[in-house]
């Protein structure tokens, strides 16, 4: 049996930016109907299984940029089974996965052993990022154009910003030729070298190692200023402070090629959080000030930032188990964007559509995806759930292998009920 019908669900669909009462269709792996209400007459004939969803929310499965899989090199920290199970837990059907690995996903044949190895062991979509220069070491480009054969979906050195300018501004003009799309990470090295806070009067209290917002914006600037040069398309994977914002919107304006994302720590938590030096809660790069969280919220809400991603980064209890300033930074993030995010749509600063807009069909787009819509043809990649449930999260159920969550102890509203790949569940909730 092929066909499923889901009904009595939320509809909420990003492209339209409508939550609307409706049923779907899927067959053969993607949505090929979708009414309003719960009328099935025009479903056709034949046999189908028929999901009430019980008034609950469906949604395009979440597009997740920027995850962080340990395989290989550090498989003991997450591995691509473990970080799969734990992406159908949290709605995410998509995930597009970083190069910073050991040894740094580099080349065409270890690009090759990722795809294969995330293909055999997750339930969800991988697709695999490369780096932009070999070793993430700045100095020589990867040949992108092989690993774009071999199935990259883009490239980026994480957080070793490339500081040879030259060297840069080469690799974005190759990409261009190319068609590859560029992640960077918008933070002058120089400036954010050992700092484990942002800079003011927090910073200072708990004598912590501080950067300024001003590091973020001095690297977009620079990075804006060769995409005007290059012409490449350019995603900056987290925008945090309001000073990068001016910025932004001017090359937009501009029109460049470009487009922004944040992290949902980013979004939901600030400094102050950090207090007890709690390196849970140690992010990189570090949490903002409460006003930078607003307005970066109310960038969400604009389109000024497009994407909204976990940034999942597993670390071990060694590597946590530390004081802060020696700490690893990075949290796991795969299983709370959901509920985490749902709290913006709590508190009135997104509706869900916006929200989906950030999370599932921007990504999706900038991705060059066909899933992250709702739509008859779109692949039947979604996620069921209750946007009201709440629970208390404990970090020892989640299904990554590390557990450094700052969301531990947390009271929280909203659960995935059932994940959907390709229109097979790969997540029920018990």
């Amino acid at each position: 049996m092929t066909r499923t019908l889901i009904t009595n669900a939320i509809l909420i669909d990003p492209e339209a930016g409508t939550e609307t009462p409706g049923s779907l269709l899927i067959e053969e792996g993607r949505i090929t109907a979708i009414l309003p209400g719960d009328d099935r007459a025009d479903f056709g004939d034949g046999p189908a299984r028929v999901i009430d969803a019980g008034g609950k929310h469906l949604a395009p499965g979440i597009v997740d940029i920027g995850v962080k899989v340990c395989e290989p090199g550090e498989r003991h920290k997450e591995s691509y089974r473990s970080a799969g199970l734990a992406a159908a837990a949290g709605g995410v059907t998509t995930i597009a996965t970083r190069p910073d690995t050991l040894p740094a996903i580099d080349s065409p044949e270890v690009l090759e052993f990722a795809r294969r190895r995330a293909n055999e062991a997750a339930p969800v979509n991988v697709l695999p990022m490369a780096a932009l220069t070999k070793g993430r070491e700045g100095r020589e480009m990867t040949e992108i154009g092989f690993l774009m054969d071999a199935g990259a979906v883009a490239f980026t050195d994480c957080d070793h910003v490339v500081q040879n300018t030259k060297v840069f501004a080469r690799a974005l003009t190759y990409a261009r030729a190319c068609g590859a799309l560029v992640i960077a990470h918008p933070q002058e090295p120089g400036l954010s070298a050992g700092a484990a806070a942002t800079s003011g009067k927090f910073a200072s209290l708990y004598g912590l190692p501080a950067v300024s917002p001003m590091a973020e914006r001095m690297s977009l600037d620079r990075d804006i200023a060769l995409l005007e040069m290059t012409g490449a398309r350019y995603h900056a994977d987290q925008i945090t402070t309001a000073r990068a914002l001016p910025a932004l919107q001017r090359a937009k304006r501009n029109g460049l090629d470009i487009t922004a994302g944040t992290s949902i720590h980013h979004l939901t938590l600030n400094e102050l959080d950090v207090a007890g030096y709690r390196t849970f809660f140690k992010v990189k790069p570090p949490l903002r000030s409460e006003e930078d969280r607003q307005a970066i919220v109310a960038a969400v809400r604009d389109g000024l930032i497009d994407t909204i991603s976990s940034m999942h980064t597993p670390q071990d209890e060694e590597s946590k188990r530390l004081p802060f300033e020696e700490a690893a930074s990075g949290a796991v993030a795969l299983e709370t964007l959901l509920p985490a995010a749902l709290r913006l749509y709590h508190a009135g600063d997104l509706d869900l559509p916006v929200l989906f807009r950030a999370l599932s069909l921007n990504p999706a787009k900038r991705l060059g995806l066909e899933s992250g819509r709702l739509a008859v043809g779109a692949p039947a990649d979604l996620v069921l759930f209750d946007a009201h449930k709440p629970f208390v999260l404990d970090r020892a159920t989640l299904r990554s292998k590390s557990k450094n969550t700052p969301f531990d102890g947390a009271r929280m509203q909203g659960r995935v009920l059932a994940t959907y790949v390709a229109g097979t569940i790969v997540y029920e909730a018990e």
